[in-house]
């Protein structure tokens, strides 16, 4: 055990600039290609020496977050602990920025938060790669979520390949209520079914793009296998999508399954105009303006 009676870790949001879906494999997964890029929106997660295991959250739709072992920021102390052979006591306390089921991996972020804060907190100095198997074990994109920058996620999503990636400039919308990732996927499947689905792939142009920093090619490169799905549940998405456009962003695209909408821009100006149109449109609830690639989970200095 460590003598720290308290860490906290920063963990950022991502966006996925390409999601390729590959067809339902028999286990209900679907192979993917997934360009990760984390974005400068944070949770936090603080790990307290407690009697028990007890989660707690604050922040914009908090009342939305479970409190109960389902949250994977939970389950990642369990699962730390039952390897360990120490007892989860521990409170987790959310400090919640993310999007709340918008498709920017809110859920993903705590889990791998509590996960790299309980490790600290309990001194156990778990390998890095042990550490990104119980975040597979959590779910798809919480590996990711640990390791933040840019990344090709492959398989579900969780084998990841660091990737360049130049900085870029992002306004997000946040639609009222949530999507579920299985519905949207449910969703995908109804309307491909009986086509062809080639095998998800990496397009070498979006990573050339992305490794370049420039915004013009990333923009004519971005591409999202869910979101006909996304909108197909939610199409009021498509006023959200064509109000960011034309206010000036470059391209705008639902993030993973939604339904916030992402809309890449030129700086931070333009980014500001963008999100005031957006604001005024009536067609979202806010909007949040961040850029990318973003650090992955970081504990911070006590």
């Amino acid at each position: 055990m460590s003598e720290r009676t308290t860490v906290t870790v920063r963990v950022p949001a991502k966006v996925n600039v390409q999601l390729a879906v590959g067809a339902a494999r028999p286990d209900g997964f679907h192979d993917l290609a997934n360009v990760f890029l984390a974005v400068s929106l944070f949770d936090e997660v603080t790990a307290t020496v407690a009697g028990e295991l007890t989660v707690t959250c604050a922040g914009p739709d908090a009342d939305q977050v479970p409190l109960d072992r389902t949250n994977l920021a939970a389950r990642a102390a369990e699962i730390l602990a039952a390897r360990a052979g120490i007892d989860p006591a521990v409170h987790l306390h959310i400090a919640k920025n993310i999007p709340v089921a918008g498709g920017m991996a809110g859920g993903s972020a705590d889990g791998a938060a509590a996960l790299l804060a309980c490790d600290t907190l309990w001194g156990l100095g778990t390998p890095r790669a042990e550490l990104l198997g119980i975040c597979a074990e959590l779910g798809s994109d919480v590996p990711f979520s640990l390791v933040g920058g840019a990344a090709l996620g492959t398989g579900r999503g969780e084998l990841l390949t660091p990737v360049d990636a130049g900085a870029f400039h992002w306004v997000f919308a946040v639609a009222d209520g949530g999507l579920s990732t299985p519905a949207v996927f449910r969703e995908f499947d109804r309307l491909t079914a009986g086509t062809r689905i080639p095998e998800p792939q990496a397009s070498p142009a979006l990573l050339a793009a992305l490794a370049s920093g420039d915004p013009d090619a990333l923009a004519a490169t971005l591409a999202n296998g869910l979101q006909e799905a996304a909108l197909s549940l939610r199409p009021q998405l498509a006023a959200t999508l064509d109000a960011g456009t034309g206010a000036g962003a470059l391209a705008a695209l639902v993030s993973g399954s939604g339904p916030t909408t992402a809309f890449l821009v030129r700086d931070a100006e333009a980014a500001a105009k963008v999100a005031a149109a957006l604001d005024a449109s009536g067609t979202c609830r806010a909007t949040r303006v961040a850029s990318s690639p973003a650090p992955g989970a970081t504990v911070l200095p006590s």
